[in-house]
């Protein structure tokens, strides 16, 4: 009981703590704030596009140098993980006992149906670099 009564008061206290009025200090900004603004801003600038499809250079450092081919074959096979593996726990769902028990849930169909937002990912990246004639 008294370790409960002190997670409580310490979540108390941290909550009371955020609201406090804390007294403000005058502070120069340096000059590396300055250009770590400018960095973010031009970041930022580099990624914007008023096209149909934007620059390959949006898909980062390694997805930018792949032709689309191989993201979509790249693509298949996580779709091809993820319904393989969904088709399975479905199969091991039917078991006379397997919803009660849990017996169904096996770590590499929950791995292999964690593949469709890649499958998905790695099409629109396919689709960028066919556009931008990669």
């Amino acid at each position: 009981m008294s370790k409960l009564s002190f997670a409580v008061l310490s979540l108390i206290v941290a909550a009371c703590s955020a609201f406090a009025p804390v007294a403000q200090q005058m502070t120069r900004p340096s000059p590396v704030a300055f250009k770590q603004a400018e960095f973010a801003l031009n970041m930022a600038e580099d990624t914007y596009w008023e096209d149909e499809y934007p620059p390959s250079k949006v898909l980062g450092p390694l997805m930018s140098k792949m032709p689309s081919g191989l993201l979509g074959m790249v693509s298949l096979v996580f779709l091809f993980a993820c319904v393989y593996s969904c088709g399975q726990s479905f199969v091991l769902q039917q078991e006379p006992g397997a919803l009660a028990s849990g017996s169904w849930v096996k770590w590499y169909y929950v791995l292999g149906g964690a593949m469709g937002p890649l499958a998905w990912g790695t099409h629109v990246a396919a689709w960028i670099q066919r556009k931008n004639g990669m």
